[in-house]
């Protein structure tokens, strides 16, 4: 099974979301707030794409990456889930290590907000991505779909309407 930043993302949001992403039920399409967070992806930083390289590294796709500088650089529309995005950041990081480029670091840009946050991987967090990728195989692995979580938390997911229908 190949586990993509997406998965890691999902995983500190929504163990739910997580499991049904996993299954191929995918709501993002049809959500406009991932249309405005691509869009912002898309256009903030124009002149990116001439100087960074996407690219793809065991199954994830790293949206922007400067190879001379070893920065890996991630595009959020708000601070709102910061902590999935450090994880997503540090699972990439992790990518790099463990394909032999060692001291990469991540930022983590949010343009509507001006602000930028730095991520690092340090020894310590080796093991704790691991286990995350564990924990992911074994949700992913269930037969069941995991219960929903508090339904104040999830107004603004895409998978909102399919997990809380009968309830609208």
């Amino acid at each position: 099974m190949t586990i993509t930043g997406t998965y890691i993302k999902y995983y500190k949001v929504c163990f739910r979301k997580l499991w049904l992403f996993h299954h191929k039920i995918e709501m993002e399409h049809n959500s406009e707030l991932v249309a405005e967070g691509s869009f912002i992806g898309e256009k903030s930083y124009p002149q990116r794409a001439e100087r960074y390289r996407e690219m793809l590294i065991d199954g994830s796709k790293i949206d922007f990456y400067d190879p001379y500088n070893k920065v890996v650089h991630e595009i959020k529309k708000s601070d709102k889930l910061e902590h999935s995005h450090v994880a997503q950041v540090q699972f990439y990081l992790y990518l790099l290590w463990k394909n032999g480029v060692k001291g990469a670091t991540g930022l983590i840009e949010y343009p509507k907000l001006r602000q930028t946050q730095t991520v690092t991987l340090a020894e310590e967090d080796i093991s704790q991505v691991e286990n995350w990728v564990s924990d992911i195989e074994r949700i992913v692995g269930s037969e069941q779909c995991p219960g929903r979580i508090a339904k104040s938390r999830c107004r603004s997911c895409s998978y909102f309407e399919f997990c809380y229908a009968e309830e609208e």
